[in-house]
């Protein structure tokens, strides 16, 4: 067992150290851009309220608790940080269970003395130790900016205690599941889920007559999110709320460990379907394996991408209700969005997260060349008259195509939305206007990834996630966590084309495309020069 887990330790600790020490640095952070951008009780206040007034700020932040610096550093910041949180657990747990299955890895343990539970068993010891350290190391950097210690613990444990929580559910994923790429699937489909649900809750509770203050609907209750923000770090401080997100997660641990032990290695809960007889018509070329081999991930983002486009003008209705007796708030939500009405608002905040929906999909796609590559399944391919520019100009084919279709997705979610409100007031060119924009910002993740796929093969998977991720943090939460504006503009999201105040903004279209057709075609020209490096 405890050779087993300092192996764990050995292989992960620079992946590991890379994921805590960001996160504990955005906790570092976050009472800094508060203090720069919300320094006085009356700015902290117009931010509770029009955050309270517009259900959509509360769908990806946290929940108010009040309208002091450290009440608001953790209503801005906490959601991040479990999130980050949350992907660390599920990606480690999936990445030691049915990976090394797998890959075969598994099955030479399992030759050893060591029973058949042990690396299970290692590897929630793992993720434990992990999320531990990752708790203490963010609590640590809110005493460092100047919180109080109580709070800061407690918020610091909440993090990771959402970590133990999903690293229970990605075991258990691991069990069910009979590929990883099927359990990663699962895990972060049921993290972001779960994240929804938890600020849907939010948007959905009763604020308090000063609109200083939210508490929760019942939705909210349903997922561990909910649980951490309403422990209320540095306000009413309930520490017992800790106990749910840890016991979830010993609880989904013993789960695990109970399915692994009445499995045969290397199979999983879902069966595998019946291959047909003959091969279809689609995978008579190249490109139509690739298709094939990722139509499954491409469905998922796109079924992501429609709930985005009616979420994004559905509830404009409802916010538009919510604010029409405070006409305050309507003018505050009109500064933060650069003087948009509150329809384009929202969806443009939703629409910010469609890109990252978009460049996962592409991102995903484009890692599944690596896979195949390092798995050794690429060979066959490459042995008949197939190029390797082809082949990788295959994969980039189709990531492009799932870019599209998330797009279209959620430009036909929001065609639905504006239905069901009878909504004519030409807001469906601002979300072609947006989605477009969208889809130039999410190539870019593609052309990126193609790049370190030719010249890194090996950062492929790891770098890619985390340009992603990067992405997503500077482009969503940069502005309100008073990042330079130079930093996020680094975030392609950020630069995508927009409406405001009617009026169409390019922002930087020009660079956002010049990026994608330099970077896609320089992948392709080197790729003629690069051997196949098979090994992971």
């Amino acid at each position: 067992m405890i050779t087993l887990l300092r192996q764990r330790l050995r292989r992960d600790w620079r992946q590991l150290a890379l994921w805590i020490a960001g996160t504990a640095l955005l906790a570092a952070m976050g009472n800094v851009a508060v203090a720069d951008s919300f320094g006085t009780q009356e700015a902290r206040v117009g931010l509770l309220a029009a955050a309270i007034g517009n259900p959509v700020i509360l769908l990806f932040r946290g929940l108010p608790s009040g309208a002091d610096q450290d009440q608001v550093v953790i209503f801005l910041i906490l959601p991040v940080l479990m999130f980050l949180a949350a992907l660390m657990s599920t990606f480690l747990a999936v990445r030691h269970t049915r990976a090394e299955e797998e890959q075969g890895r598994a099955e030479l343990v399992s030759a050893t003395p060591a029973s058949r539970t042990s690396p299970l068993v290692a590897t929630i010891l793992h993720g434990v130790l992990a999320d531990v350290v990752l708790a203490v190391l963010v609590s640590l950097a809110f005493i460092a900016s100047g919180l109080d210690a109580g709070g800061s613990f407690l918020a610091g444990l909440a993090v990771g205690g959402v970590g133990v929580a999903f690293l229970g559910v990605a075991l258990v994923a691991g069990q069910i599941m009979r590929t990883s790429r099927g359990a990663n699937g699962l895990s972060v489909w049921t993290v972001t889920a779960l994240f929804l649900v938890c600020g849907l809750g939010n948007a959905l509770g009763t604020p308090s007559d000063d609109l200083q203050r939210m508490e929760s609907s019942w939705l909210t209750w349903l997922s561990p999110f909910g649980w951490a923000e309403n422990s209320r770090a540095f306000d009413e401080d309930n520490w017992a709320l800790l106990l749910p997100l840890f016991g979830l997660g010993a609880v989904l641990a013993g789960v695990a460990v109970a399915l692994q032990s009445v499995r045969d290695l290397g199979e999983g809960f879902v069966a595998a379907r019946r291959g047909r007889a003959t091969a279809g018509w689609v995978l008579t070329s190249p490109t139509g394996l690739v298709w094939r081999l990722t139509r499954g991930g491409i469905l998922g983002w796109t079924i992501g991408g429609l709930l985005v486009g009616v979420l994004a003008t559905s509830l404009s209705g409802v916010i538009d209700e919510f604010t029409e007796e405070n006409q305050a708030i309507r003018d505050l939500i009109a500064q933060m969005t650069g003087g948009a009405d509150t329809a384009s608002a929202t969806v443009a905040v939703f629409f910010t997260m469609l890109g990252v929906l978009a460049a996962c999909c592409a991102v995903q796609i484009a890692c599944h060349a690596r896979q195949e590559e390092a798995h050794g399944t690429a060979e066959p391919v490459l042995s008949s008259p197939i190029s390797r520019v082809r082949w990788l100009a295959d994969y980039v084919i189709v990531a492009a195509l799932g870019i599209v279709l998330v797009i279209t997705g959620a430009v036909v979610g929001a065609a639905v939305g504006i239905a069901s409100l009878g909504d004519d007031s030409g807001l469906m060119g601002d979300v072609l206007v947006m989605g477009a924009g969208q889809a130039a910002a999410a190539a870019v993740f593609l052309a990126i990834t193609a790049l370190v796929f030719v010249l890194a093969p090996r950062l492929t998977i790891a770098l890619a996630w985390s340009l992603v991720m990067v992405g997503l943090i500077l482009g969503l939460f940069g502005p309100l966590f008073g990042f330079p504006q130079w930093l996020v503009d680094l975030s392609p999201v950020a630069q995508a084309p927009t409406v405001l105040g009617g009026e169409v903004e390019l922002r930087g279209l020009g660079w956002l495309l010049a990026v994608s057709v330099l970077g896609v075609g320089a992948s392709l020209v080197l790729m003629r020069r690069r051997e196949l490096v098979a090994t992971s």
